[in-house]
């Protein structure tokens, strides 16, 4: 039985494609317990269901609790893990923590009845959004692939802090005493550099000088190119990690 419960639910182990029937039971109480969480906030909706927040956050923590239970005596199926010793080894694991994490509504609202502090920590709830990652394949493919790009990744980051900087100092010397309250010093400057590069605009700042207006619109431009670094390093890293789960998979099926 352990074994069996083994297979199900460790995603490593289970033969098949996709996920096993028990890891879909949980990915689909994990998605639900997302969206009560969300539609909980809406005041409207408390008042028309008044009851249903409350059994359902009894429903979801007996779910977490079971499956936190199950994966702790399963993992002993694991040599690493055996015996007493090895449990607790795997109780500090990242997903471990993640699986108690998402028990934290359930445990923390027991016999609490203010009902705005209930809601604030009912909310913890979209901490189980993080244990799809071990649900999923394809974002262990995406970390393995900013870890090879870390280097690349740094680097690109580093570029466009310089690129701001540079612009930010430049607006200060050239716009700061037209307008302080935007460009009176490199900081504010560099918020403006920060809105500018992300295209978010905030705060309406702009240079009124000619050559502020230079500066400016070179930044600008720099920008798209500062922007499209990490963006092509990431598509090749992510198309790389792909490319290697799909010769995996197509290997795997030649050998049977």
């Amino acid at each position: 039985m352990r074994r069996w419960l083994f297979v199900q639910l460790d995603a490593t182990a289970w033969p098949g494609s996709g996920l096993s029937l028990a890891n879909k039971l949980f990915a689909v109480t994990i998605f639900l317990a997302v969206a009560m969480a969300i539609l909980e906030t809406e005041p409207s909706y408390r008042a028309a269901v008044p009851n249903l927040f409350g059994v359902a956050e009894l429903f979801f923590g007996v779910m977490f609790g079971v499956e936190y239970a199950l994966r702790l005596w399963v993992a002993g199926e694991d040599p690493r893990y055996a015996g007493v010793a090895g449990r607790l080894r795997y109780a500090i694991l990242p997903v471990a923590l993640i699986d108690l994490l998402a028990l934290l509504p359930f445990l923390l609202t027991a016999g609490l009845q203010d009902a705005f502090l209930l809601r604030m920590v009912r909310l913890l709830r979209l901490l189980s959004l993080a244990k799809f990652g071990r649900y999923s394949r394809a974002l262990h493919n995406i970390f393995a692939a900013l870890r090879e790009r870390q280097y690349e990744l740094l680097m690109s980051l580093l570029a466009a802090f310089i690129v701001m900087l540079l612009a930010a100092t430049a607006l200060y010397y050239t716009e700061g005493s037209h307008s302080p309250e935007s460009f009176g010093s490199i900081p504010r400057a560099l918020w403006w550099g920060v809105a500018t590069m992300t295209k978010v605009g905030y705060g309406g700042a702009y240079p009124i000088t000619v050559l502020g207006k230079l500066f400016a619109g070179i930044f600008a431009i720099a920008a798209v190119g500062v922007i499209a670094m990490p963006t092509g390093i990431l598509a090749a890293a992510f198309s790389d990690a792909f490319q290697r789960e799909r010769e995996k998979a197509k290997r795997g099926q030649d050998d049977q």
